[in-house]
């Protein structure tokens, strides 16, 4: 409960760097998170170097034509731009989080077909939420983006993944520059049913 209580979502990092050693427990987390059928359709890309500058690249590329597209003013565009372009290379890792559905099951029906989607995408929102405490328990501070969600063609290519891996979420990661906002919640009671 500790981890759950101090995670903040960090957006601003140091200059000390993340080892890999680290990164290999936050993806230890990951990996023991509840999956449909046990399957593990998790798949992770730990993103370092030039390789965050050449993401972060790609992606702003899209948002900007995806906020074009939304008939927003240049000057907005370029200010959302820069500071998802900046969250991605001021942190020393990032993880992109991944489904695959190689393994999961196969149905003719559509209903089933994407019941099967849901359950790995909730496995994988599973094992991000894993990293995050962890992350935290470990000292550092994460961000979770659903940017590539948006554009999960432009991440995929930009990182040469497997053609079956789909990016869900991209976790910025590093030793907090500060201590983040606590965001108010909704109290239990508001989010709650009983049903006897």
């Amino acid at each position: 409960m500790d981890a759950i209580f101090r995670r903040r979502m960090i957006r601003r990092y140091t200059a000390q760097p993340v080892s890999p050693e680290t990164v290999q427990a936050l993806l230890e987390a990951a990996t023991r998170a509840p999956s449909p059928h046990n399957r593990q359709p998790w798949r992770f890309a730990v993103v370092t170097g030039s390789a965050r500058g050449r993401l972060a690249t790609v992606m702003g590329e899209q948002l900007q034509r995806d906020l074009k597209n939304d008939c927003l003013a240049a000057d907005q565009i370029d200010k959302d731009v820069s500071r998802s372009q900046a969250r991605i290379t001021s942190a020393q890792v990032a993880i992109v989080a991944c489904l695959t559905l190689r393994e999961m099951d196969t149905y003719p029906d559509a209903r089933r077909s994407d019941a099967e989607r849901w359950m790995a995408a909730q496995a994988v929102a599973a094992a991000c939420q894993n990293i995050l405490l962890r992350a935290t328990e470990l000292g550092l501070g994460a961000c979770w983006m659903c940017a590539p969600l948006f554009c999960p063609e432009v991440v995929r290519a930009s990182l040469v993944l497997p053609d079956d891996w789909e990016p869900q979420a991209l976790i910025t990661l590093g030793y907090p520059a500060d201590a983040g906002r606590e965001r108010e919640r909704k109290a239990v009671e508001a989010v709650t049913v009983w049903v006897t």
